[in-house]
């Protein structure tokens, strides 16, 4: 299918993150504020909603659709929605259906995801200390997460572990969690922590550590070869020589990957972000709930919005402040 939405930068938008709810059963201290006020269930969009909305977006030419939070799968009968996306699966117009999540449910539904065709998942995981996992995500623990993992590879899941590089915290366990992954024939991605949401007590800068740093640390080790391969997303990948391991990296503050971004996120109220680091969104809610017959008001909609995607944002600490810090949570977002 040719894509229909074009951006005014001439990239085709072709892959759409979606939040099916605010809610988690962590409160990573990066993520969200340990005491939550989530959304009303009267403004969420209701499974029903989220099927008409992603149908829409596949019928403009999105192929990839990654279903975030919050944490997914915490959402009540959610298996309904995925069931209902294979469809689109089948008769090829989507060309994958993932998710990302922090694992604590997916001891419960990894056979499901996988008959759903979810092929691959990426798990968020920041340490392998059972006492900082319980720290850095205020109400979880490892085990369950572990017991996920090994559910998912034992259904046939492929899995990327997503780590935030988080200064004075995982510093030390670099290289334990690169070994972990190679053993396990998992991938790896490191994030840098973006100036997302009040945390309250949790001073950004002080968590801030640049992955040009972590690299350096890395080619201490291991050779390190650039690889070329370009999925439109933030990530930009190395392989490791010794271990035949590919490490991604996302750095929205060390580098800026706008320029073949290809990406929107839909949040779980129905709001399009055109960028995850700017404010200006749309409202798709309004013409899905006022139009119920019909999607073209829904459509013209999403046209129009992605006629208003920008051409990057604005993240930067080099000033020793948040610049170009945005006011919602991530989790509100979709991760």
């Amino acid at each position: 299918m040719t894509p229909r939405l074009i951006d005014p930068f001439q990239r085709a938008i072709t892959y759409l993150r979606v939040s099916v709810t605010d809610r988690c059963d962590f409160r990573c201290t990066y993520c969200m504020a340990e005491n939550m006020t989530f959304l009303p269930k009267k403004e969420l969009l209701t499974l029903e909603e989220l099927d008409r909305m992603c149908s829409s977006f596949i019928g403009l030419g999105v192929e990839k659709l990654r279903i975030t939070g919050g944490e997914p799968l915490v959402r009540r009968d959610i298996m309904t929605f995925f069931r209902s996306m294979t469809r689109h699966l089948d008769t090829g117009t989507l060309k994958e259906l993932t998710l990302t999540t922090n694992g604590s449910q997916l001891a419960r539904f990894a056979d499901e995801l996988w008959d759903a065709g979810v092929r691959r998942v990426n798990i968020s995981l920041d340490t392998l200390d059972d006492d900082r996992f319980a720290q850095i995500t205020r109400w979880g623990r490892l085990p369950q997460v572990m017991k996920g993992i090994e559910a998912a590879q034992k259904a046939g899941m492929r899995i990327k572990i997503n780590t935030v590089a988080l200064k004075g915290f995982n510093e030390d366990e670099l290289f334990t969690l690169v070994d972990w992954c190679a053993r396990e024939n998992m991938d790896l991605t490191f994030i840098e922590v973006m100036p997302m949401g009040d945390m309250g007590e949790v001073d950004r800068l002080d968590q801030y550590w640049p992955l040009s740093d972590l690299r350096a640390r890395l080619a201490e080790r291991f050779t390190l070869t650039d690889l070329p391969e370009r999925t439109g997303g933030p990530a930009r990948y190395v392989r490791l020589e010794e271990t035949d391991q590919k490490i991604g990296f996302i750095t929205p503050l060390t580098h800026n990957f706008c320029e073949s971004c290809n990406r929107v996120r839909l949040t779980c109220t129905g709001d399009l972000f055109m960028c995850l680091g700017q404010e200006d969104m749309a409202d798709l809610r309004t013409p899905l709930r006022n139009f119920p017959d019909t999607d073209a008001p829904l459509i013209s909609a999403i046209e129009k919005a992605i006629g208003r995607k920008p051409e990057g944002h604005d993240f930067d600490y080099s000033r020793q402040r948040a610049d170009g810090q945005v006011t919602r949570h991530m989790s509100h977002t979709g991760g």
